[in-house]
C-alpha cells in the first residue's frame, strides 16, 4: 500500500489545448486541415511560434528557426500569427472553465489549472468534470484538448501531457509515487533538456533514480530547484491554484553546446531567443518597460545587464536593438572566459506598476467601464 500523500484529498485538473495556434487556423482555414502548417516566421527566416500535430511527425517544434523546420518538412505551410482571434477563442474557452469553478489558473492563452474539489455543478468526480470540460470546448470552438487530473498541480500539468493530443489520464493519489518512480525525468514538469542531460551523467534516468538523492546532495548539484525535485518526485506539491496569478517578467534562454566569444556570434545566437521571448510576450498579452540580459560564462559566473524604457517594448525590433546595445556596452576586456549561456527578460509589466501605486497611496483606483 502507497503512501498516503500531503493534500490527497484536492481534485486540480490541468486543460492543455492541443497545438493551439495551428489548430486555430486548421480550424478557420479548411485547406489547412490535415496538413503540416507552422504559424510564425517563414520559409527564409524567423521561427515557429507553433507546429500542428501532422508537422511535429516531421519532427518540427516551437522555437525551431523556420529555415529548419522546412528542411524537415518542404511541404510544410507557413501561416502568420492572429493573436487577436487566439484571444478571442482562448476568452470562449475560459468561461466554460469558470461554469465549473472560479478557482481558475491561467499560464497563458492556451493552458490553466482549475482546483474544482468544492465546484459550482457539485459533481464529486474531477474525472467526469474534465470529461465535461473537453466536450463543451470542442461543441463551443471545435477545438480539442487534453486533461490531467491530480491531487496537485505538479502532477495534474504531467497527467495533461500523457496523452497528448486530445487525451484524458488521472493520476490519483494511490497511484502517484508508482508513477512518478517509473516515469523517465525527462518528461518531469520542470526539468528541461539540459538538467535531464545532467541527471542522465548522474546516472538519474528515472523518479526511482531521483529518489536515491538527498535533497542536500540535491541542493548542492542543482542548485535552489535541488529541493524542488525532492519534493516532486515524492508527489509532494503545496502549492495552490491561484486565479490571481501574476507573471512578474517573461523571458528565454539558451545553453550552447560550444562556447561564444564573438559578439556578432552571440547577436546571431540572440536572435531566436529574442524570437522566443517576443512570441511569449505576445501570447500573454503582457508587455514591459524592463529588458534584462542574463550572460553566463565559461566558469559558469554571470552579469546581467538591464535597460528601462519610458513606454512598454512592443516590438520584436525594439526588444532586439535594446537587447544587442546591452551586449555592446559589455566590457568583454574584463571577462576574457567564453559565454556558455544568454538569456533575455522582460519586466516591470502595468500591473506592477498598479501594484505599487497601491502601496503607496493606501487605495486603489476604481474604473468606469
Amino acid at each position: 500500500m502507497e503512501k498516503k500523500l500531503p493534500n490527497s484529498d484536492r481534485k486540480i485538473i490541468h486543460i492543455d489545448m492541443d497545438a493551439f495556434f495551428a489548430s486555430v487556423e486548421q480550424l478557420d482555414n479548411p485547406e489547412f486541415r490535415g496538413k503540416p502548417v507552422a504559424v510564425g516566421g517563414s520559409k527564409e527566416r524567423g521561427v515557429v511560434a507553433a507546429a500542428s500535430y501532422e508537422a511535429r511527425k516531421y519532427g518540427v517544434r516551437s522555437a525551431m528557426p523556420s529555415k529548419t523546420a522546412y528542411q524537415k518538412c518542404p511541404h510544410i505551410i507557413f501561416t502568420p500569427p492572429r493573436f487577436e482571434r487566439y484571444k478571442e477563442v482562448s476568452a470562449v474557452i475560459r468561461s466554460i472553465f469558470l461554469e465549473y469553478t472560479d478557482l481558475v489558473e491561467p499560464l497563458s492563452l492556451d493552458e490553466a489549472f482549475l482546483d474544482v474539489t468544492e465546484n459550482k455543478m457539485g459533481i464529486a468526480s474531477a474525472t467526469l468534470i474534465a470529461k465535461a470540460i473537453r466536450k463543451q470546448i470542442f461543441e463551443e470552438t471545435g477545438l480539442t484538448a487534453s486533461a490531467g487530473i491530480s491531487i496537485n498541480k505538479f502532477l495534474a500539468k504531467i497527467a495533461s501531457d500523457y496523452q497528448k493530443p486530445n487525451g484524458i489520464t488521472l493520476i490519483g493519489p494511490e497511484k502517484a509515487v508508482s508513477f512518478l518512480e517509473q516515469l523517465e525525468v525527462d518528461k518531469f514538469f520542470g526539468v528541461g533538456k539540459v538538467t535531464a542531460k545532467k541527471m542522465h551523467s548522474l546516472g538519474i534516468h528515472t523518479g526511482l533514480d531521483l529518489k536515491q538523492w538527498t535533497k542536500e546532495a540535491l541542493r548542492l548539484k542543482f542548485g535552489k530547484a535541488g529541493p524542488f525535485y525532492y519534493d516532486i518526485v515524492r508527489g509532494e506539491d503545496q502549492r495552490p491554484v491561484n486565479p490571481n496569478r501574476i507573471r512578474k517578467s517573461l523571458g528565454a534562454e539558451n545553453t550552447f553546446d560550444q562556447d561564444l566569444v564573438e559578439i556578432e556570434d552571440m547577436k546571431m545566437a540572440m536572435d531566436p531567443i529574442l524570437q522566443t521571448v517576443h512570441k511569449r510576450l505576445e501570447k500573454a498579452d503582457k508587455f514591459g518597460k524592463t529588458l534584462t540580459l542574463k550572460i553566463k560564462f565559461k566558469d559558469f559566473s554571470q552579469i546581467t545587464r538591464s535597460i528601462t524604457q519610458t513606454e512598454n517594448i512592443v516590438s520584436s525590433e525594439i526588444l532586439k536593438q535594446l537587447t544587442f546595445n546591452l551586449l555592446e556596452q559589455v566590457n568583454w576586456e574584463d571577462f576574457p572566459e567564453g559565454v556558455r549561456l544568454l538569456g533575455v527578460t522582460c519586466s516591470n509589466f502595468e500591473q506592477d506598476e498598479a501594484e505599487e501605486n497601491i502601496k503607496k497611496t493606501g487605495y486603489q483606483l476604481t474604473i468606469d467601464f
